[in-house]
């Protein structure tokens, strides 16, 4: 895996297919400014781009906090937390949203509260260490999960999404992993390796069909009518591509494939 500079405050690694995300402000607990939101959205911008990328690992610096949400200091002080005008802030939004195509993996190193829990719902998978505390604490601060924490309902049963956002009490990784929160739950000095793993087994399948298959599943919570008429595009165009005569040959030869993402 390649290194970056420990100062940047998102840190890019690759590990073959698979790009590492690292949230990188340690001095502030990975807290989010428009600044980090902005790198992050902008390294998932360059994912999708990229064609050589076909899942992302999204972590943070340290083993106690992934994120505890924004960076309360800055916005005291009148740091805009909300959407920016540049495409690292839009592309940041759409990860929120679920709109990112490149699978996303989040590696919950630690503690995930407020926008960092939100981080993780916005990831397709999480594994998560066995230390840490998921919640939303806004109530107790007189704000609300603005950032894509009420569609918590969508991930988890209704009862635990409203106990969650309404009590502001956070949770340990065994309970998240009980009501649906995270897929797995190992030793901290794991989360990393298990979370590569994973995005590892997602990098070998086609691009296209991945794409394609979280568009839908997400889709399906939130809209069926539309998921069912954008089933019918994506079938034509996944089902008639070159991936897809690729996997059936390949499976036919009893090799891997060989993927073209076209």
């Amino acid at each position: 895996m390649s290194t970056a500079d420990a100062e940047d405050i998102l840190v890019r690694e690759r590990a073959g297919n698979v790009l590492v995300a690292r949230l990188n402000r340690p001095t502030a607990r990975n807290a989010l400014t428009p600044e980090l939101m902005a790198a992050l959205g902008q390294a998932l911008l360059d994912a999708e781009r990229d064609p050589d990328v076909r899942a992302v690992v999204l972590t943070g610096t340290g083993d106690r906090v992934f994120c505890p949400g924004m960076d309360l200091r800055a916005f005291a002080k009148g740091a805009q937390m909300g959407l920016g005008a540049d495409e690292g802030r839009a592309a940041y939004q759409r990860l929120l949203d679920g709109g990112i195509t490149v699978p996303v993996v989040g590696a919950a190193n630690g503690t995930a509260l407020g926008g960092g829990m939100e981080l993780l719902l916005a990831c397709d998978v999480v594994v998560a260490s066995a230390t840490a505390k998921f919640g939303f604490p806004e109530v107790k601060r007189g704000l609300f999960p603005a950032g894509g924490g009420a569609a918590i309902g969508t991930r988890i049963p209704l009862a635990h999404a409203l106990e969650l956002v309404l009590t502001g009490d956070a949770v340990d990784a065994d309970r998240a992993r009980e009501v649906g929160l995270v897929n797995r739950v190992v030793d901290v000095e794991q989360v990393l390796p298990a979370a590569l793993e994973l995005a590892g087994r997602i990098a070998a399948n086609a691009p296209l069909g991945l794409a394609a298959a979280k568009e839908l599943v997400r889709l399906m919570l939130t809209d069926p009518e539309r998921a069912a008429a954008r089933q019918k595009e994506l079938q034509r165009a996944v089902f008639t591509s070159e991936d897809a005569k690729e996997g059936a040959t390949a499976f036919v030869e009893k090799r891997d494939p060989v993927w073209r993402g076209c």
